[in-house]
């Protein structure tokens, strides 16, 4: 993973230094809160329902054992001893004092970590593949480029203030699971065809978001060459700067204004900005991708045998260990090697939660088997990314010890949650007593198993914190007169086929929802044409109507509903 050069340092530091001083002028009351406001916004701090929440910046989702341990320490000493990791593969502690927030990040410096761009109107942490550099369908590692993005955009001086809040994400895989249509850049390494065939670049999508008005973001080049990536992400940004709406926050994002413009029109604004730009002034001199490329260069592994007789026998005879495997161990590029997602969706337990011990059990493990290193996926769970398959069955022993081992990866209980109402000052209703309502209801993993992969995901506002929109079902809190109420959409996706859900009909009050889901489920299992059908294909295959006949009867025709009403 990459280490901070001096600069970084430097920079680290000189920001600890002066926020510290800004914190002890507003605890002096020598600056209002309006004053105060940009300044803790910079350095990922919000003030919330009760307290303050400091979001720490984890590029691409990269951690190391040391880092991850530092995480639990500031946990520890100075929260309430949990971090929620967030869908933007950041870290979020909701119970911070003022006070005690420039030791935190001092603190956090000393591990090369911050809290910079985690909030404000600028280009936020750059989400990836959480199995970028092993995943077997990989055509290139992403995040050689992610952190080539990390250090462009960090406090660029013409993206620091725009219109909103920018989220850029990028894989490296066939397969896409960072979600990149549902950012306001989306880039996905290609190999090129054609003139540029045995060259690999970007395809890059723009205009994907959720929130109040959800996009799936559109094409604005099918291949750019990777060694013109910054000079063509700093034109897209300039045309995003200039006829960004600044008047209305809720048109402010690059989704209104590529709708508006047209995508055509948009992609010939850039073309003619990117074709001003001085492409060496601003583009990746080739040493430096090289320096930066060392970083992350593939581990020196020997192949070993693909199945462990010790893992094949504990399989037979385990029914915990064997559904473990099935549903959290990945296959990894090298022979031998395996990939190992740690469910933090434990049923009855809070989304995304960790406590300061399980994040130190998992550093542990990455100490001891994963080389060093973790990441954080968008869906709120960790991951090690390279483990030998013959220490399979000491890593499920080490997570059950500490509750980590649930084997739902992406099944219904694997739940995406924000906070909600529960801290979010901005929330219209609770996202976790539901969430934890529902995985619940689901909590038999025999029958979690049956059900198959289902993306749930839900958010406690319009925001969609918790890609709601992007849910096989989604649920979204609303407040109905004073309630809390919840719709549900279905037919959402985050992968290839990204698709935003649509509106089954009106919200069901909080104790209703498991019931709701309950049905849907129901509906789903005994229309599938097999096993091997997922909900999501099934429901574009039967279409809402069974669906919603299921929850609020069976739909009558207008004349039937004017005869009711006579």
């Amino acid at each position: 993973m990459y280490r901070y050069d001096e600069f970084d340092h430097a920079f680290v530091n000189s920001r600890v230094a002066q926020f510290r001083d800004q914190v002890t002028r507003r605890l002096a009351g020598d600056l209002t809160e309006d004053q105060f406001k940009p300044l803790r916004l910079q350095n990922g701090l919000y003030l919330q329902l009760h307290a303050y929440m400091l979001r720490i910046a984890i590029p691409y989702g990269v951690l190391s054992a040391r880092q991850l341990r530092r995480l639990a320490h500031i946990a520890r000493t100075w929260d309430r001893g949990t971090g929620h990791f967030t869908t933007r593969q950041n870290l979020q502690l909701n119970w911070s004092k003022l006070e005690d927030v420039p030791d935190m990040l001092a603190s956090l410096a000393e591990v090369e970590m911050h809290a910079i761009q985690t909030s404000g109107n600028c280009i936020r942490n750059t989400t990836a593949d959480p199995y970028a550099g092993v995943a077997p369908d990989e055509i290139e590692d992403p995040r050689v480029w992610a952190e080539v993005i990390r250090q462009w955009s960090t406090i660029h001086p013409e993206f620091t203030f725009l219109p909103r809040k920018f989220k850029m994400a990028l894989t490296g895989a066939a397969e896409d699971r960072a979600a990149i249509a549902f950012h306001d850049i989306g880039l996905r390494m290609v190999k090129g065809r054609g003139d540029n065939a045995g060259k690999i670049g970007f395809a890059v999508f723009v205009g994907g978001g959720q929130g109040r008005t959800p996009y799936v973001a559109l094409p604005l080049n099918d291949f750019l060459p990777r060694e013109h990536l910054l000079s063509f992400l700093e034109a897209t940004m300039r045309v995003y700067n200039l006829h960004g709406r600044r008047d209305n926050i809720y048109k402010a994002r690059i989704k209104i204004l590529v709708n508006a413009l047209g995508v055509d029109e948009f992609r010939r604004q850039v073309m003619a900005e990117w074709k001003k730009i001085e492409k060496p002034s601003i583009d990746l001199p080739a040493a430096e991708y090289q320096r930066i490329a060392k970083y992350f260069a593939p581990l020196a592994l020997a192949p070993q045998p693909l199945e462990d007789a010790a893992v094949a026998a504990r399989r037979a005879t385990d029914a915990g260990f064997a559904r473990w495997q099935r549903n959290n161990v990945m296959a990894h590029k090298v022979t031998g090697y395996a990939i190992v997602n740690i469910s933090l969706k434990e049923p009855g337990k809070v989304p995304g939660d960790a406590s300061s011990e399980q994040m130190e059990a998992v550093a542990e493990l990455a100490e001891k088997y994963g080389h060093d290193e973790l990441r954080v996926t968008y869906q709120q769970n960790l991951v090690l990314p390279t483990v030998a398959r013959t220490d399979l069955g000491a890593i499920y022993d080490a997570l059950v010890a500490h509750r980590l081992a649930t084997g739902n990866t992406e099944l219904i209980t694997d739940i995406i949650a924000c906070p909600g109402l529960d801290y979010c000052s901005l929330a219209n209703a609770r996202a976790i007593p539901v969430a934890q309502a529902i995985a619940e209801r689901f909590a038999d993993p025999d029958r979690a198993d049956d059900i198959g992969p289902l993306r749930l995901n839900i958010s406690g506002c319009i925001n969609a914190c918790g890609h709601h929109h992007s849910g096989n079902i989604g649920i979204l809190g609303v407040d109905k007169k004073g309630t809390e109420h919840y719709q549900i959409t279905l037919g959402g996706s985050p992968k290839d086929d990204a698709e935003i859900g649509a509106i089954l009909g009106p919200s069901f009050p909080a104790e209703d929802v498991p019931d709701a889901i309950e049905k849907i489920v129901g509906v789903y299992t005994s229309g599938r044409t097999s096993k091997a059908e997922t909900f999501l294909a099934a429901y574009r295959r039967l279409g809402a109507t069974p669906f919603k006949e299921a929850l609020y009867g069976p739909s009558k025709s207008p004349s039937a509903r004017i005869a009711e009403k006579v």
